[in-house]
């Protein structure tokens, strides 16, 4: 598998545009989009010429309650169909599954009776074991399959050379560079890219990148890893994601130089449904908390219920996150 770096004046036809606004972005509203909300975003992916729309988590209804969620912390079958039909596009569509938190043996079901695409598997760098097995009845249901360690700037680095060794020896298709806290640096991303770029060429596997926004660097760390080799990269409508969000979709689509990408559709999405959205309460985006989090390589946890307790003693803050460091 040779690297395939690409230019700032060409493009690379192994780049594929995912879209995580409903998955990323549920978090911040409990997965309370409006149908309308929806199926034009269905619509505008469809228009923009994104490659994969990720509808959300196939979670537990063993675990989470479906009184407390919106439908697409569970993407029922019966519920994305309502919006994609028979999905006749080229747009793919992708779910999100959790381990320890998805009943995937019963929730997945088989390729041929779904109209999804692409399942996901997210993963702890000591959980790899279960994600295998979980990759592996995805792979043998009939999907395309990635799998997203979380939080490896926690993470030691001989386990996750070793953990990248064990899934590449799976069945995964793709493998993501995920960085969880919004607390990396574009050389370390640089670095990091070329870790997992060597591993998924010994085992002709892809590489994707999902990043944060803490130090507003997400879109930075995503066209550094993608001019490195990454080739699947998640965006989200205006980085509506947890906390500080993610790398926004306008910034990457207008990046990107294949003209099978469109920003205008995005644009008048933005228009017509983000503002309307943070008027209904839901909060994302960068700010102080979370770039103090990101700085520190802390999970957003503490930031995302500063800003909800709507404190602005951030010198305060600052100090107890380095208490509890």
């Amino acid at each position: 598998m040779q690297r395939n770096n690409g230019n700032l004046v060409g493009f690379r036809s192994d780049i594929k545009v995912v879209d995580c606004t409903l998955r990323d972005g549920g978090l911040v509203n409990n997965f309370a989009f409006s149908d309308e909300f929806v199926k034009d975003l269905y619509r505008t992916n469809i228009k923009a010429g994104v490659d994969y729309m990720e509808f959300g988590y196939k979670a537990s209804k063993d675990i989470f309650s479906k009184d407390d969620y919106g439908k697409w912390k569970f993407c029922d079958e019966e519920d994305i169909r309502a919006v994609v039909g028979n999905n006749d596009f080229d747009l793919k569509i992708s779910v999100m599954t959790d381990v320890g938190r998805t009943d995937y043996k019963n929730d997945i079901l088989k390729k041929e009776d779904s109209v999804i695409d692409l399942v996901r598997t997210a993963t702890y760098i000591h959980q790899i074991p279960t994600a295998i097995e979980m990759i592996q009845d995805a792979h043998e249901k009939g999907y395309e399959t990635t799998v997203n360690i979380m939080a490896i700037s926690k993470v030691h680095e001989d386990e996750l050379d070793k953990g990248l060794e064990l899934l590449a020896q799976s069945d995964v298709d793709i493998i993501y560079l995920v960085d969880s806290f919004g607390a990396f640096y574009p050389e370390q991303i640089r670095r990091l890219t070329d870790k997992y770029m060597n591993i998924a060429e010994k085992y002709g596997k892809r590489i994707g990148i999902h990043a944060h926004n803490n130090q507003q660097l997400a879109f930075a760390n995503t066209i550094e890893a993608l001019s490195n080799g990454a080739s699947l990269l998640d965006a989200t409508v205006s980085g509506m994601g947890r906390g500080a969000g993610n790398c926004y979709m306008e910034s990457l689509l207008a990046f990107l130089r294949n003209p099978r990408y469109n920003l205008v559709p995005v644009m008048d999405f933005v228009q017509k449904y983000i503002q309307a959205e943070k008027e209904k309460g839901s909060i994302w985006g960068y700010d102080i908390p979370y770039l103090l989090t990101g700085v520190l390589n802390s999970h957003p946890s503490s930031a995302i219920k500063f800003v909800n307790g709507k404190r602005d003693d951030y010198s305060r803050f600052y100090q107890e996150l380095l208490d509890m460091e």
